[in-house]
């Protein structure tokens, strides 16, 4: 064995052992950045960028099942994405269907669209859903799939989704703005029946959340790591789990 794969596998040790005792987060959302630049970097397209990112998400899916998280978001496809050009959207919504239909087929997880399907061409939406539909029945991790997915928009369709549920029970525009709560808005969102994520990480050494889960962060711990998303290794995952866990989590109190 090379000395630096040797040196790279006592560390990752270190690493596991200084997490035994840790608070692993439940809920882990993960900005999936850099496939275009990562491709860049090495001469060749977008496309198989956007191939070698998707080929990361199984092995990144093992490495926190293995942690015992219990939720991962995975933001594929924002809705700024939807304004690349057509070649270059088609190639990746190919891409992100193939990459669910191959998470589904594992039968390991759970999976979940969170999203906006209806942003989407219509036989992308249907082969998603179909993947989806056949992980309905597992018990294991549950991932959500990020897909036409934007901050901005979700919290603009659960407020029209609270709007709605309003007139449909006879509800006056008075009644609801007195009434209104956090909860309402949070009930209507695409993770209403999960808790907030612990820990959000964004690979390829950007700063900012770009939109992702806006309301559900609030409380967030953010882990901003320097590679790009496909070269993202299980010792940076455990980095992150490190930093996570010797943060003072305040929630806001």
């Amino acid at each position: 064995m090379p000395q630096w794969n040797l040196l790279y596998d006592l560390y990752e040790r270190r690493l596991r052992t200084e997490l035994n005792d840790a608070a692993i987060p439940a809920h882990i959302g993960v900005i999936l950045d850099g496939n275009r630049r990562w491709a860049k970097s090495i001469g060749t397209t977008a496309s198989d960028g956007h191939r070698a990112g998707a080929g990361k998400i199984s092995e990144f899916l093992e490495w926190a099942q293995d942690a015992g998280v219990s939720i991962v978001t995975l933001w594929l496809l924002s809705t700024d994405n939807l304004s690349r050009t057509a070649q270059e959207l088609k190639e990746l919504l190919g891409i992100i269907c193939e990459a669910v239909e191959l998470l589904a087929n594992q039968q390991k997880w759970r999976l979940k669209i969170v999203g906006d399907l209806n942003l989407l061409p219509e036989d992308t939406a249907k082969r998603l859903l179909t993947a989806i539909d056949n992980t309905r029945d597992i018990q294991g991790m549950t991932v959500n799939i990020a897909v036409g997915y934007g901050g901005r928009h979700e919290i603009t369709e659960a407020v029209r989704g609270v709007i709605q549920d309003a007139a449909a029970a006879g509800t006056s525009l008075e009644e609801l703005a007195s009434s209104l709560s956090d909860a309402d808005i949070t009930a209507h969102l695409y993770t209403k029946d999960q808790p907030d994520p612990d820990l959000v990480i964004r690979t390829s050494g950007e700063q900012r959340l770009s939109g992702f889960m806006l309301w559900q962060s609030v409380h967030s711990e953010y882990y901003f790591c320097e590679v790009y998303w496909p070269d993202f290794r299980r010792v940076d995952f455990l980095r992150a789990l490190r930093s996570y866990a010797q943060r003072e989590r305040r929630l806001g109190k």
